[in-house]
C-alpha cells in the first residue's frame, strides 16, 4: 500500500539568521514549492502539517520558513526533517513515471524468475534516472530505462527487470 505523503525535500540548515532553512528539493520542479501554502514535516513516523511562507528557490535549493520561525535557532532544530506532501497535494503523473518514494522498498526481480534484491534508491542524476538495488553482492546500479523494466507496479511492492538487458545498463557499485 502506498503511504498517504510524498516526501519532496529535506531541510539541510538554517540559512540566514531570520529563521529561514535550506531545503534540498527532491523532485524535478522545485519551483512547484513557490505554489505551496503547506506541507507536512516528517520526524521518524510522525508527519506535522505546516504553514510555509516566504519561499525562494535558487540555485536547485528551495528557501523557506516553516511556522513562522522567526530565529536562526528555531530553524536549527528543523535540520534533518522531511517535507511532505499530501498525495492529494501531488501532481497527476503521466504513464510510465512514478514518485521515487513509491519505488523505494520494492522487491525487485527478473523476468526469469531471479530474485535481484530491494530498491534502496533512486539516484537523478542524469538523462536516465540510476535504480540503487541492494543484493547479497552489494550495491546494483542499474539505468532506469524502458527496455530494461519488464513491470514497475509500486502498489504491489514489485519491479521486474529484463534480464538479458541487465549486462548492457547495470554495474556492481
Amino acid at each position: 500500500m502506498l503511504s498517504k505523503y510524498i516526501d519532496v525535500g529535506e531541510v539541510l540548515r538554517p540559512q540566514g539568521i531570520e529563521g529561514l532553512v535550506k531545503v534540498r528539493p527532491d523532485t524535478e520542479a522545485p519551483e512547484r514549492f513557490l505554489e505551496l501554502k503547506n506541507l507536512y514535516v516528517r520526524k521518524g513516523d510522525v508527519y506535522e502539517e505546516a504553514q510555509i511562507s516566504d519561499v525562494s528557490v535558487r540555485d536547485g535549493f528551495v528557501y523557506l520558513r516553516l511556522n513562522g520561525v522567526k530565529t536562526r535557532n528555531e530553524a536549527e532544530a528543523q535540520r534533518g526533517s522531511i517535507l511532505s506532501l499530501s498525495r492529494s497535494q501531488a501532481r497527476e503523473l503521466p504513464e510510465g513515471e512514478w514518485f521515487v518514494c513509491d519505488l523505494i522498498g520494492c522487491r525487485v526481480t527478473g523476468d526469469q524468475g531471479t530474485d535481484i534484491g530491494v530498491l534502496r534508491d533512486v539516484l537523478l542524476t542524469g538523462p536516465n534516472p540510476v535504480l540503487v538495488i541492494g543484493t547479497k553482492k552489494g550495491s546494483l546500479l542499474v539505468a532506469m530505462m524502458k527496455f530494461v523494466l519488464s513491470e514497475v507496479d509500486p502498489e504491489a511492492g514489485r519491479i521486474v527487470l529484463n534480464e538479458a538487458r541487465l549486462p548492457e545498463v547495470a554495474v556492481y557499485e
